[in-house]
């Protein structure tokens, strides 16, 4: 059960508190309200896209702190907090390695916007899930917004088919398996872990008073900051190994399950 000195709560968002259908339940909404009436600061971390996390939250936006693009970009309503770009000098030789992968589909992700080469239908109509912003492109290689991160999707296995071929950009950039179908690659500070840790000292909370939740790779570095930190039933064998506590899965709403204790000690 989370201690009642809890004063911010971090959730990823696919698998952690989006269910299958990625969807938030309304009864996250109502927990979250009643929690921020406690002073509850509430931080959303995901791999995805700024203007994707907000199309989810739209409506609890100006009392939550976004940690978008797996950390590369922190935002909180209009301020910028953190921008961490990858570095246009590492793109080509990631798009060198990824474009002729059978099945890898690129996508260079930017503030506001994604690029993508691709004529795959398939793939294209699943972007609208994850970018709410995103243009087809006839080169990548041709591309000159500010990148933050690319995302390598594959429809079999990421980790199988991706992830060996990427692996050798490390450690001078951050690679990391970020779910089933994606190894997202970026700058070696643009992770959740180093985010947060900017966003709790520029707010003055300390690691003992987080409450975490995270299901996959890319959630290991913010959850090895607290001792609350919770892997959902349906995360990675990696997560459950780094996590302090587990609790149901995204579909049984084990976030939900998790704040209503906390709400209770709070009470």
């Amino acid at each position: 059960m989370p201690s009642s000195s809890i004063k911010m709560v971090v959730t990823d968002m696919d698998g952690t508190l989006l269910n299958s259908n990625h969807q938030v339940s309304d009864r996250f909404f109502e927990l979250f309200s009643e929690l921020n009436q406690k002073g509850i600061q509430f931080v959303a971390a995901s791999g995805r896209q700024y203007g994707s996390m907000l199309s989810k939250l739209h409506s609890i936006q100006k009392d939550l702190i976004i940690i978008a693009e797996n950390g590369a970009y922190v935002r909180q309503q209009e301020d910028e907090l953190l921008l961490t770009p990858i570095g246009q000098e590492n793109i080509h030789k990631i798009l060198d390695q990824t474009l002729p992968l059978s099945g890898a589909n690129p996508v260079l992700c930017s503030k506001t916007n994604a690029y993508v080469q691709s004529d795959d239908t398939h793939f294209i109509n699943l972007l609208k899930e994850y970018y709410s912003g995103y243009e087809l492109v006839p080169s990548a290689y041709e591309v000159t917004d500010e990148i933050l991160k690319v995302a390598v999707h594959h429809f079999e296995d990421s980790e199988k088919h991706i992830y060996p071929a990427v692996e050798q950009f490390e450690p001078g950039m951050k690679v990391k398996v970020s779910g089933n179908h994606w190894v997202d690659i970026s700058h070696p500070d643009a992770n959740k872990g180093y985010a947060l840790d900017f966003v709790i000292r520029k707010m003055g909370i300390q690691r003992e008073e987080l409450l975490i939740f995270g299901d996959y790779n890319n959630d290991l570095e913010m959850l090895e900051m607290a001792h609350y930190s919770y892997a959902m039933a349906n995360a990675h064998p990696n997560v459950k190994k780094v996590a302090n506590f587990g609790t149901l899965s995204n579909d049984e709403q084990g976030v939900e399950k998790v704040l209503e204790s906390l709400l209770a000690e709070l009470s």
